[in-house]
C-alpha cells in the first residue's frame, strides 16, 4: 500500500515537471533584425469562439519566415491571446513566445493591427461565457455571429510596421503595471494547432523572407494550417524593402541580458541560452605580453648606454674576415639586443669557459 502511494506521488511529480518544461524554450539570439510586418487584410472569422492571432516573423535555418495570422479557437472560456514578439537582448534579437491567459500581457509594443495596437486588446471581450467581437476592428459576419458590438478604437500608438522591441530602430516601450501583473498569471502555451500552423510555415519555402522579400504569398489564413484554403489572404505589400544580409547564418546563443522586458519571465523564459564568450576572453594566448623574466632584459646597448667609438658594434656591419680579428673582445662585451644571427651562431659553436651568460 505504501509502495503504491509513493509511486503515485512520484508520477505526479514527474507530470508536474513535464508541465513546467512545456513553458521553457531554448532561446536564440539573432544578430540582425526581423523584417517589418507585411500589409495584409484579415480573413473572415470562421465562427463563434474563434480569436484572432496576428502573424509574426519566426526564425529557423538561417532565415526569417512568416507565420500567417489566423483565427484560433480559444482553448478555454475566458482566455485571451498575447502575441509573440522579438526584443533586443543586448547581444542580439531574442524571440518570446505567445501564450493564452485571462489578460493580455506585454507583446513588445508591436502594432499588429486588428485589435492589437501595441498594448492590450481591443478586438473583443468575454461576457458570460461568450466572446463578443468588436466589428470596428474585426472582419466578422453578423449573419453567422450575433454576439458583436461596435466601438471605435482611438489608436494613440504611432503606426509603423516595425516588428521588434528595443535595439536600433525598434519600438521603445516598457511594460505597463497591468501587463506586469498579467505576466504573473497562470498561462497556457500555444495549442497544438498553432504549433502545427507554425511548423507548416517553416517548411514552406515561399514563407521565407529571403524568398518573398517581406511580402509572403500567405499572409493570413481563416484557420490554422489552411494554407491552401480559398480564403487565404496574400500580403498586399511588404512593410519595407527587405534584403537579407549576407551573414544571416551567424546565430549566437541568447544572452543572459533579458530583452527589453524581464517582467515577462512568468510567461516567457527570461534566461535563454548562455551568451557567447565575450571578446576579452577570446584572445589567443600568443597575444599576451611576454613573460615577466623577459621584461628584465636590458635595453639594446645603443639606447641605454652609448659606448665609445672604439667599442661600438662596428663588426656587425663589416665582412666576416674583419669580424674574426677581435673575437675575444666581442665575447667580453655581449650585447643581446645588437647581435646578428651569424654572431650568435659563431659563439654557440665556439664556447669558452670564461664566457659569461647574458645578463
Amino acid at each position: 500500500m505504501h509502495i503504491r502511494f509513493i509511486r503515485t506521488i512520484l508520477f505526479t511529480l514527474v507530470m508536474l515537471s513535464m508541465s513546467a518544461a512545456s513553458f521553457a524554450q531554448i532561446g536564440i539570439s539573432i544578430n540582425f533584425a526581423p523584417p517589418e510586418l507585411p500589409v495584409y487584410e484579415q480573413p473572415l472569422c470562421p465562427g463563434d469562439g474563434y480569436l484572432w492571432t496576428p502573424g509574426y516573423w519566426a526564425y529557423a535555418d538561417d532565415d526569417y519566415y512568416w507565420v500567417p495570422g489566423t483565427w484560433v479557437m480559444a482553448p478555454q472560456v475566458g482566455l485571451l491571446w498575447t502575441p509573440a514578439y522579438w526584443g533586443w537582448g543586448g547581444n542580439g534579437f531574442v524571440f518570446y513566445d505567445g501564450y493564452w491567459g485571462p489578460h493580455v500581457g506585454f507583446y513588445g509594443g508591436i502594432s499588429y493591427g486588428y485589435g492589437y495596437f501595441g498594448e492590450g486588446y481591443e478586438g473583443g471581450r468575454w461576457d458570460n461565457g461568450q466572446f463578443f467581437y468588436n466589428r470596428s476592428v474585426n472582419n466578422v459576419s453578423v449573419t453567422n455571429i450575433h454576439n458583436v458590438y461596435n466601438t471605435t478604437v482611438v489608436n494613440s500608438t504611432t503606426v509603423n510596421r516595425v516588428s521588434y522591441n528595443g535595439g536600433t530602430g525598434g519600438i521603445s516601450v516598457r511594460p505597463r503595471p497591468q501587463e506586469e501583473a498579467a505576466a504573473r498569471e497562470k498561462h497556457i502555451p500555444a495549442v497544438a494547432v498553432q504549433t502545427q500552423h507554425a511548423q507548416a510555415a517553416r517548411t514552406n519555402p515561399e514563407q521565407r523572407a529571403s524568398v518573398n522579400h517581406g511580402k509572403p504569398a500567405v499572409a493570413a489564413t481563416p484557420k490554422p494550417g489552411a494554407f491552401n484554403d480559398r480564403a487565404v489572404v496574400p500580403a498586399k505589400a511588404a512593410g519595407a524593402p527587405y534584403t537579407p544580409p549576407a551573414n544571416r547564418g551567424a546565430v549566437q546563443p541568447a544572452a543572459n541580458t533579458p530583452a527589453a522586458h524581464p517582467e515577462n519571465s512568468a510567461a516567457r523564459p527570461d534566461k535563454p541560452a548562455q551568451p557567447t564568450t565575450g571578446p576579452e576572453t577570446n584572445r589567443a594566448p600568443t597575444a599576451q605580453p611576454p613573460t615577466r623574466p623577459e621584461t628584465n632584459r636590458p635595453e639594446p646597448a645603443q639606447r641605454s648606454q652609448t659606448p665609445p667609438p672604439s667599442e661600438r658594434s662596428q663588426p656587425q656591419r663589416t665582412p666576416p674576415p674583419a669580424e674574426t680579428k677581435r673575437p675575444a673582445q666581442e665575447r667580453q662585451r655581449p650585447q643581446p639586443g645588437a647581435q646578428k644571427p651569424e654572431e650568435k651562431k659563431q659563439k654557440d659553436e665556439q664556447p669558452k669557459k670564461d664566457e659569461k651568460p647574458p645578463q
